[in-house]
């Protein structure tokens, strides 16, 4: 019993430097994609101000304006959070799940194990990512076709986080908060569900490989079930997302914070599709960020030496 305990320790401190990893590889991959995202969901929702044709025209008029760097805007304050977060998540989502096989005594993909892990593990994080999204919208919609006057510009994320403190208090930085768990916990729990399900059944599927072609048979499952997970993150959240996006960077401290009274004002002007602004440049990114981070995490659990049931 004393031995099981150490091996779970053990695991566990692994478990946290592995998501660690994973979250910087989403964010290298990712990032560019989540700019143009972000820019679309706060110019194609509001009344007023430049209206982009799509994620490509958007993309374009960045990099015109202010080349590669425009698309990393607002990156540091994404290295620090996701990086944080994604340890937490791996982390707690492994541990949870692990106890939760054993009480249940499943192996297989199980909805009862899985669900309530993925969700347990997004709510802690979204205490953790509120700020530091909050802090990389608001440098990202700062840039091309900004609304924003030069003088109130933020010089970056550190200024940021101070003047959002100073000017609407420590709740400030916390805006978009409901919004946050929301996305988080519904997200991960299709997310991990994806990914879990995918990956059993190409495994059981392709037990025959040979041995010599293994590693990069993991890797191609991982890519599949990863990116799909994150496809299916996406997909089932965006709304929650674009209402996150516009009541972090609403200029307004008084404007509503609820996500659904935020929809429903956007779905009134806008209709399903602004519901809906930026999935494009969501969707292409789900796929690699998310292939990149669960490839990642499982090659270092296996460097690591974790088992991954």
């Amino acid at each position: 019993m004393k031995e099981e305990r150490e091996e779970v320790e053990v695991s566990g401190y692994k478990d946290y430097v592995a998501g660690l990893l994973a979250g910087v590889s989403t964010v290298v991959v990712g990032h560019p994609f989540d700019t143009v995202k972000v820019k679309l969901q706060k110019h194609n929702t509001e009344a007023h101000g430049i209206k982009y044709k799509n994620g490509l025209h958007c993309a374009a008029r960045i990099l015109s304006n202010e080349g590669v760097r425009g698309l990393y805007r607002g990156a540091t304050s994404s290295f620090i959070g996701v990086s944080f977060e994604s340890s937490l998540l791996f982390g707690m989502y492994s541990q949870t799940k692990q106890s939760l096989q054993r009480r249940l005594q499943r192996s297989d993909p199980d909805p009862l194990v899985i669900i309530p892990s993925a969700a347990a593990g997004g709510a802690m994080i979204s205490f953790i990512l509120c700020p530091s999204e909050l802090v990389k919208c608001r440098m990202q919609v700062q840039g091309t076709d900004s609304l924003i006057p030069k003088s109130s510009r933020y010089s970056g994320p550190l200024d940021c986080a101070v003047r959002t403190i100073k000017t609407e208090g420590v709740s400030g930085i916390f805006r978009g908060g409901v919004a946050t768990l929301f996305r988080e916990s519904l997200g991960n729990a299709m997310f991990f569900g994806m990914y879990e399900n995918v990956r059993h059944l190409m495994h059981s599927k392709l037990k025959s490989a040979s041995h010599d072609h293994k590693g990069m048979t993991d890797i191609g499952i991982g890519i599949l079930s990863g990116g799909l997970g994150g496809v299916a993150f996406w997909s089932a959240v965006l709304p929650l997302d674009v209402a996150k996006t516009i009541i972090q960077t609403d200029p307004d401290r008084s404007g509503t914070r609820n996500p659904f009274r935020v929809l429903h004002s956007v779905y009134r002007r806008a209709g399903i599709r602004g519901c809906y602004a930026g999935l494009g440049p969501t969707i292409l990114r789900a796929f690699p960020a998310n292939a990149a981070a669960i490839v990642t995490w499982e090659f270092a659990m296996k460097i690591l030496g974790i088992r991954h049931d």
